[in-house]
């Protein structure tokens, strides 16, 4: 599957990834994690600070997969807003939904002052602006709801957009403890951790199928077989070797990165931009002052082969940032196109198969990819472990739209 096409933006900032040594590959695994994005990365490091022996297999270069297209907006506010997930799935799990949201964002921070390499985490406030003027009580409804549980938030009016930002809309949701991060220097930094704490990392690996062996998993690989006692697959938005997903939708987006651009005082603190409408336009900036801009989703799962798509994509893009930011020089200087996943019902993909005892699973589908692979970690290495996590039964895999 041809997940991502066009000219990558987070590759041009850092280095490929190598692992340090070429690994003898052990006789018996605790653990075997295939793919080694976001969310493979995440999990082998819990693992791994936990004593475990894991492995991670990826079929291609490591962390060249999705990682090298996540557009690095780390939020607690998920592409369902909350008062609409009360009503899908009750207040209680959907409150402490977006509590496990917002407390992960405090564990990528944590994980990132941690790490061997700057990853350029930056805090960020959100604003989420009403499309238009019918969307607005929308955004107040989720501004009481947030507030009423506790949720760091306020509310905006024309006129304070228009006093903190190049641009006004009828009114726009603002809710603070979100980031921006690098994504491809963040994966490489976990994977360096995971080296210095003994895992072992297998690049042009690809599983082919799982199989029971006694009281282990005979895991057979592109290149050689592997033992483990559990795998956990995070194999992103592309089909693992075992199991299938049920209500996951795969579509494509699309994104330009921006010169860099000189000043962006008028711009309250770099907020993360979105709005209500779907699909919706995003806008973050770099720590080398370029603008990130994405949306145009479309229903197809994998990326255009044609630039000339993905150029027209970008120029569309182009033209809605020169509206909100009409001082600002913006240009094109990279473009490019991914698939990504939502789940229908709105929840990632975390925990054991139903059937098929130690295969787990962590697929981030969602606009929350990264925070719902850092909650996610913690989730499965409590799993695995053998510890109780009151929270693992949000995600689990049986319902309707989850793992078969």
């Amino acid at each position: 599957m041809k997940i991502h096409n066009g000219s990558l933006y987070w590759p041009t900032t850092t280095t490929p990834f190598t692992p340090k040594t070429t690994y003898e590959k052990l006789d018996i695994y605790d653990v075997v994690i295939v793919g080694s994005g976001m969310s493979g990365a995440l999990t082998a490091l819990a693992l791994a600070e936990s004593g475990l022996k894991i492995a991670i297999l990826d079929k291609r270069e490591m962390a060249t997969g999705s990682s090298s297209a996540n557009t690095g907006l780390l939020q607690y506010s998920n592409d369902i807003m909350l008062h609409e997930l009360i009503g899908q799935i009750g207040e209680k799990d959907a409150v402490r939904f977006y509590q496990l949201c917002y407390e992960a964002m405090d564990d990528l921070e944590r994980v990132a002052k941690k790490l061997p390499n700057e990853v350029d985490f930056i805090r960020r406030p959100s604003i989420c602006y009403a499309s238009d003027e019918n969307d607005v009580e929308k955004i107040k409804a989720e501004y009481d709801t947030l507030t009423k549980y506790g949720f760091p938030c306020d509310y905006w009016g024309r006129n304070e957009m228009a006093e903190k930002m190049p641009f006004t809309k009828h009114g726009a949701l603002v809710t603070h403890g979100d980031a921006e991060i690098n994504p491809l220097k963040f994966v490489h930094g976990v994977l360096t951790r995971i080296e210095e704490l003994g895992g072992h990392l297998f690049p042009y690996t690809e599983v082919k199928d799982v199989f029971e062996d006694n009281d282990y998993l005979d895991i057979q690989t592109s290149n050689n077989s592997f033992k483990a006692k559990q795998i956990i697959y995070t194999t992103g938005y592309e089909t693992p070797p075992v199991g299938k997903r049920i209500g996951a939708d795969i579509n494509r987006s699309f994104a330009f990165v921006s010169n860099p651009i000189s000043k962006m005082n008028d711009w309250y603190e770099q907020a993360l931009i979105w709005e209500t409408q779907r699909p919706y336009l995003y806008i973050r900036s770099t720590v080398d002052g370029r603008l990130i801009v994405g949306g145009l989703d479309e229903d197809k799962p994998e990326a255009p082969d044609s630039e000339e798509v993905i150029q027209q994509r970008a120029e569309n893009l182009l033209q809605q940032a020169r509206e909100l930011f009409p001082d600002y020089d913006i240009q094109i200087e990279y473009a490019y196109a991914a698939s990504f996943g939502e789940s229908i019902d709105n929840i990632p993909f975390i925990g054991e198969h139903p059937t098929k005892s130690n295969h787990y699973y962590l697929l981030g589908y969602g606009g929350n990819g990264t925070v719902y692979s850092m909650l996610g970690s913690y989730i499965l290495s409590d799993l695995i472990i053998g510890n109780r996590n009151e929270d693992a039964d949000l995600f689990h895999l049986e319902r309707r739209y989850g793992v078969r």
